[in-house]
């Protein structure tokens, strides 16, 4: 198991709403890899594993996604 410190959270878009990750969790190549995500609206702390997430948009960088 790898416990990675992310050095910029990543902003997602989670099962629970927007979010940003901190931390990513390695299991090894058979397992999905679980972020360790805070929620905007409400604070808390969630694991998310990877099919349930995606990267949140970002205009800046001309990332926006289809409604």
């Amino acid at each position: 198991m790898i416990i990675k410190e992310l050095q910029c959270p990543l902003p997602l878009i989670t099962p629970r709403g927007k979010a940003h990750a901190h931390f990513l969790i390695d299991y090894g190549i058979e397992q999905h890899l679980h972020w360790i995500c805070f929620l905007k609206d409400s604070g808390e702390c969630w694991t998310f594993l990877n099919t349930e997430i995606k990267l949140d948009e970002n205009q800046t960088l001309k990332r926006t996604y289809e409604k």
